[in-house]
C-alpha cells in the first residue's frame, strides 16, 4: 500500500509541477476577474452562478491578496484531489498498482483538464463534486455502510451550491439506484434523512433565487439564444472524440461496469453515467460539462486494462508511456506553460494586418486588463479632490468592471459601476456621477446620457480578445440621465 501511496503522491507532484509553470503566467481571465469580484460580495445567490466560487474568492483574497498564481492555486488543488479519487476509485474496485498509475496518468493526459484546472472558475470545483460524489457512491455500493449515502448528499449539495448542472447527476444517480436497487433503495430510510439534509444546505440559496426572481433561468436562456443555439445535433458526441486515445479508455470503463461479473455491484453507475449522457446531449449542453463524469470511467477502464495486461509489462507500459508522450505537444494549447511569444512561435501564429494575433479565446481574455486600468487610472489622478468625490467609473461589461475592481486595488480606484450581470445587483455607487469615466461604452450612448464629453483613448492589444479591443475610454461630464433613476429597468437586460 505504502508503494501506490506513493506512487499517488509521485503523478500529484506531476501535475502540480505542470500548473506550477503555466498557473502564473499571462494575465487574469475575464471571468476569474468577475469570480473575485463577486468575493467582495458575499452572498447565496449571484445572477450567473451559485455562491460557492464567491466564497473561495473571499479565501484567495485573504490568503493571497489578489495574486493570480494564489488564486489559480485553488482549481489546481481541486484538479490534483480529482487525480487522487480517481486512484482511490480505482482501489475500491479492485485494482492494483498497475489501475492506480494509468488512472493517474488518465488524469494527466486529458488535455481539457489542464485548462479546467488552470482558471479560477466553477468548473473545476464542479469536477471536483462529481469526482467526490462518485467516490462516495462507490464506497456505499460496495459497502452498503448508509454513513457514504450520507456524504454523497452532502457532496451532491455542495456541488448544487457551486454549478447548477450537478441537478442533472442527481438525477441520474437516482434513476441509477432506483434501476439497480429497485425497491431496497426506496425502503432505505437513510435516502430521506440524506435527501432533507441536502435540501436544507441548498435552500437559502433556492430562497435567494426566488427573491430574485430565478435570474438562473433567465441566464440559462440568455446562453441558449448566444451559444447553445449553435452547438449541433452531433457536435456534442464528436468533441468527446477531441481526446480519442481517453475516450477509448473511458468507454472500456463504461463496458466494464456493464458486462464484468465482478463488479456488476456497481452497474448504478453506469446507468448514471448514460443518463447524464442523454442528457447533455438532448439539452445541447458544452462539452466541457460531460467531462466531470469522465474520472470515475476512467478508473474502471484503467482497471479492466490491467486485467487485460496483467502479465503482459512491456505492452501495458509501452501504452502509458503512448499516452504521455503523444499528450505533451498539446499541453501548451491548454495551459500557458509557454511565455505568449513562444507560445505564439510555437503555434506559428502570424499577425494580421493590424498586426494583431489572433489568439484562442481563453489565451485572448488574459491580456489587456492591466492596460485597461492603468489609463483609466491615469485619467481619474487628473481630476481635482473634489471631482474624485463627484466621480464614477462605469464599464461596459463584467470583464471591464472585474478588471477595474480586482486589479484597480492597486490603484486605489474607486469601484466601478456596471449594469452587466451580477455588477447590476451592487448598483451605482455613493457619488452623484457629475465626473463619470467611461470604459468600453460607444459614442452613440454616450452622446445620449451626457451633456458634455472627450475621448481620451481607444485601447489596442496586439494579443487581447477582439471584444476589448479598440474599445474608448470617454471622460464625462453633466449626465443627462440620472442613473439611480435608471437602474432598476436596466435589470432586465443584465444579459444583453
Amino acid at each position: 500500500m505504502k508503494k501506490i501511496l506513493s506512487l499517488i503522491l509521485a503523478l500529484s507532484v506531476v501535475k502540480l509541477i505542470i500548473h506550477f509553470i503555466g498557473n502564473q503566467n499571462y494575465g487574469f481571465h475575464r471571468d476569474e476577474l468577475l469570480h473575485l469580484s463577486v468575493s467582495e460580495h458575499l452572498d447565496w445567490g449571484y445572477f450567473e452562478f451559485p455562491p460557492f466560487i464567491a466564497l473561495a474568492g473571499k479565501l484567495s483574497h485573504f490568503l493571497f491578496g489578489y495574486s493570480l498564481f494564489g488564486m489559480r492555486l485553488f482549481p489546481t488543488l481541486a484538479g490534483i484531489t480529482i487525480l487522487i479519487l480517481t486512484c482511490l476509485i480505482a482501489i475500491e474496485i479492485g485494482g492494483r498498482k498497475k489501475a492506480v498509475l494509468l488512472s493517474g496518468v488518465l488524469i494527466l493526459v486529458f488535455i481539457p483538464f489542464y485548462r479546467n484546472h488552470l482558471l479560477f472558475q466553477p468548473v473545476a470545483f464542479d469536477q471536483l463534486f462529481w469526482t467526490l460524489s462518485f467516490y462516495y457512491l462507490v464506497r456505499f455500493l460496495k459497502t452498503e455502510a448508509h454513513k457514504y449515502l450520507l456524504l454523497l448528499g452532502i457532496s451532491l449539495a455542495i456541488g448544487f451550491l457551486n454549478k447548477y448542472t450537478i441537478v442533472i447527476l442527481i438525477v441520474a444517480i437516482l434513476i441509477g439506484l432506483l434501476v439497480t436497487q429497485k425497491g431496497k433503495i426506496i425502503k432505505n430510510k437513510w435516502l430521506y434523512s440524506t435527501g432533507f439534509i441536502s435540501f436544507c444546505m441548498v435552500l437559502p440559496n433556492l430562497i435567494w433565487q426566488m427573491r430574485h426572481h430565478f435570474p438562473v433561468l433567465k441566464h440559462f436562456q440568455k446562453l441558449n439564444e448566444k451559444q447553445l443555439d449553435e452547438i449541433g445535433t452531433f457536435d456534442f458526441i464528436l468533441d468527446q472524440l477531441h481526446s480519442p486515445f481517453t475516450f477509448i479508455i473511458a468507454i472500456i470503463g463504461l463496458i466494464t461496469i456493464f458486462f464484468d461479473v465482478e463488479i456488476k455491484k456497481y452497474k448504478a453507475i453506469g446507468i448514471t453515467f448514460l443518463v447524464v449522457f442523454f442528457a447533455m446531449w438532448i439539452l445541447k449542453s458544452k462539452t466541457y460539462y460531460f467531462y466531470a463524469i469522465y474520472p470515475v470511467v476512467f478508473a474502471f477502464g484503467a482497471y479492466k486494462v490491467e486485467k487485460m495486461l496483467l502479465t503482459k509489462n512491456v505492452v501495458f507500459y509501452s501504452l502509458v508511456s503512448f499516452l504521455v508522450l503523444i499528450s505533451v505537444y498539446f499541453i501548451p494549447e491548454a495551459i500557458p506553460v509557454l511565455p505568449i511569444e513562444k507560445y505564439v512561435d510555437f503555434k506559428k501564429i502570424k499577425p494580421n494586418s493590424e498586426g494583431r494575433y489572433i489568439l484562442t479565446g481563453d489565451y485572448a481574455d488574459m491580456f489587456g486588463w492591466e492596460e485597461q486600468v492603468k489609463i483609466i487610472d491615469s485619467v481619474y489622478q487628473t481630476l481635482s479632490d473634489k471631482q474624485k468625490k463627484e466621480c464614477i467609473i462605469l464599464a461596459e461589461n463584467y470583464g471591464e468592471a472585474g478588471a477595474l475592481t480586482v486589479l484597480g486595488e492597486k490603484y486605489n480606484l474607486p469601484k466601478p459601476v456596471c449594469s452587466h450581470g451580477s455588477f447590476w445587483l451592487w448598483g451605482t455607487g455613493t457619488t452623484s456621477g457629475e465626473i463619470t469615466i467611461t470604459l468600453g461604452i460607444e459614442k452613440e450612448i454616450i452622446e445620449k446620457v451626457f451633456e458634455e464629453y472627450q475621448l481620451i483613448k481607444i485601447i489596442h492589444h496586439k494579443y487581447a480578445i477582439e471584444e476589448e479591443n479598440n474599445i474608448p475610454i470617454y471622460l464625462c461630464k453633466k449626465t443627462k440621465i440620472k442613473l439611480k433613476k435608471i437602474w432598476p429597468s436596466l435589470e432586465s437586460h443584465v444579459f444583453d
